[in-house]
């Protein structure tokens, strides 16, 4: 688990009620559903669009160098849901490091499967996040229900 990284009170999205962990499940069948009658592409869209209009105020943060503010989003979530993860934060950019996603192990549990488009609402989301700033993140997947996601400037090459 990560050290704490703020007291929250700052972030717009900072749910505090109980955690539905069975939304994992209905987002899943949602994307199974949505790429089977229209298409990855249009998936894509929509994944694309959440990352740039539903957290637009995380989006307008990392457009003026606030990148903590997506370290606290991050930690906030995957604390909420008991994930195993570690945060690590310096000026020039933040490393998640997910070791077990309870989302991704709670969906496997009940559907019995995992999308193979699962993770594409964090990459494509935050390829949406960091789009048109001085940032990019990176998101790789390391195995089953663990990810790294790397927010860093952009290096001219």
């Amino acid at each position: 688990m990560s050290e704490k990284i703020s007291n929250k009170n700052d972030l717009r999205y900072n749910d505090a009620g109980n955690v539905h962990m069975d939304f994992h499940g209905a987002t899943n069948t949602t994307i199974e559903f949505i790429i089977k009658k229209y298409g990855i592409k249009i998936m894509d869209d929509i994944f694309f669009k959440v990352g740039k209009e539903v957290y637009k105020d995380l989006r307008e943060n990392i457009k003026k160098g606030n990148i903590k503010m997506l370290a606290e989003h991050w930690d906030h979530f995957f604390g909420r849901e008991n994930s195993e993860y570690k945060i690590e934060l310096d000026k020039d950019q933040v490393v998640l490091t997910v070791k077990k996603c309870r989302a991704y192990e709670h969906v496997k549990k009940i559907a019995g499967f995992v999308s193979p488009n699962f993770c594409d609402q964090t990459i494509k989301t935050n390829q949406a996040l960091s789009e048109g700033t001085e940032y990019v993140i990176d998101t790789k997947i390391l195995g089953e229900a663990s990810c790294q996601q790397i927010i860093r400037k952009k290096y001219d090459t």
